[in-house]
């Protein structure tokens, strides 16, 4: 059985390496869009806000003004006020707060260029090999890992505070959906293993955060000692920013390759949606919850199963998963005690794992809701 296909916009990130002059266009780039957001949004401020139309109006005449905000493509600059009309609109709809202005120290620095295709059937952007064309930086070698496919729409190139670049390749993309399985699966998230299955899986969590703590520690003490400001201090201050970017991409690679393996095999999941925040609340457990990115693993896992034709159903946190036999239904609230491992349900007599009853428990409630559905 062949999967039906669906068009969807996809990103591709890679890591680039920019020359010298293209380090330098490039860190003026991100200057530039930066000036340009806080310039109208300073001008908001003072009055109100107009329009995308108005500010881009104002802008042909700042770039007149202002020789210096030529040398990035223009559509850069224009993404930054979209960027900018975008945050207005999310402040008037009530979704965020007011918008803030963009500073030097964010962790990442970026600046947005979209693709177009001339009269003379040329294009601003295009790869070959393991090199992509960019506006005003000519063509810039990048890591390759995968063919990019689709319609390219824009490219995000971005600056960390690591000294890194990289693009993020937005494309329209026809993506075939998985074929039809008949596994179906339930999802317990926990700290001890990161998620069991209600096929009696247990996956390990990563722990990235021990793997690294002692050398965060170590670096944070170094920071505090040296001269907030001096050379020393900026290079202590790159070291711990390079370990914080280790762990994320540890993470982030644990996250892809678990969800992906999921997608694959299972036509339905079920998984219980956990209240996070509230549960940083407890000191004891805000570190390790932190650390286990359940959020992310949430958001990941549910796009990618609108792409491939998955039914992912999530579970109210308040639902009582690990209290409930599996067996014959019955509720032991003694169980609410996270130390109860595994307990005999005085019912029935089942004995019971306590996190592969609730994954089985999750699995039956997300089949209950695809049918009432």
């Amino acid at each position: 059985m062949t999967g039906k296909k669906i068009i969807r916009e996809k990103g591709y990130k890679f890591r680039l390496y920019p020359n010298k002059k293209q380090k330098i266009l490039i860190n003026k780039s991100v200057g530039c869009t930066r000036y340009v957001y806080n310039h109208f949004l300073s001008k908001a401020k003072e009055d109100k806000y107009k329009t995308y139309t108005e500010y881009s109006k104002q802008l042909t005449q700042l770039k007149r003004e202002l020789m210096w905000l030529k040398e990035p493509d223009k559509f850069a600059l224009q993404n930054a006020l979209k960027d900018l009309d975008k945050a207005f609109n999310n402040f008037f709809s009530g979704k965020y707060d007011f918008p803030q202005f963009k500073s030097k120290k964010n962790i990442k620095n970026s600046y947005r260029t979209n693709k177009f295709v001339r009269k003379s059937g040329t294009t601003n952007i295009e790869i070959k090999d393991n090199k992509i064309k960019l506006p005003k930086l000519g063509w810039v070698k990048f890591s390759k890992s995968q063919k990019v496919k689709g319609k390219i729409l824009n490219v995000t190139v971005t600056k960390t505070n690591t000294d890194k670049y990289f693009i993020s390749i937005a494309v329209k993309e026809e993506i075939k959906k998985f074929p039809e399985v008949d596994k179906k699966i339930g999802i317990d998230l926990g700290l001890k293993e990161f998620a069991i299955t209600s096929d009696g899986e247990k996956k390990a969590n990563p722990r990235v955060l021990n793997k690294y703590e002692k050398k965060i520690a170590r670096l944070n003490r170094s920071l505090a000692r040296k001269e907030k400001g001096s050379n020393n201090w900026y290079k202590t201050k790159k070291k711990l920013a390079k370990v914080h970017e280790k762990m994320a991409n540890i993470r982030l690679d644990f996250l892809h390759k678990f969800s992906t393996k999921l997608i694959e095999e299972n036509q339905l999941i079920a998984v219980e949606t956990l209240e996070v925040k509230n549960m940083l609340k407890n000191s004891n457990l805000a570190k390790s919850i932190s650390d286990v990115s359940w959020s992310k693993f949430i958001e990941i896992l549910t796009y990618k199963a609108k792409w491939y034709g998955r039914d992912l159903i999530k579970i109210d946190t308040f639902f009582a998963s690990s209290q409930l036999c599996n067996n014959c239904g019955y509720k032991n609230e003694e169980v609410k005690d996270l130390k109860i491992r595994n307990w005999k349900c005085s019912e029935c007599g089942k004995v019971h794992d306590r996190d592969i009853n609730a994954s089985k428990n999750i699995l039956d409630e997300g089949l209950k809701m695809q049918k009432a559905s």
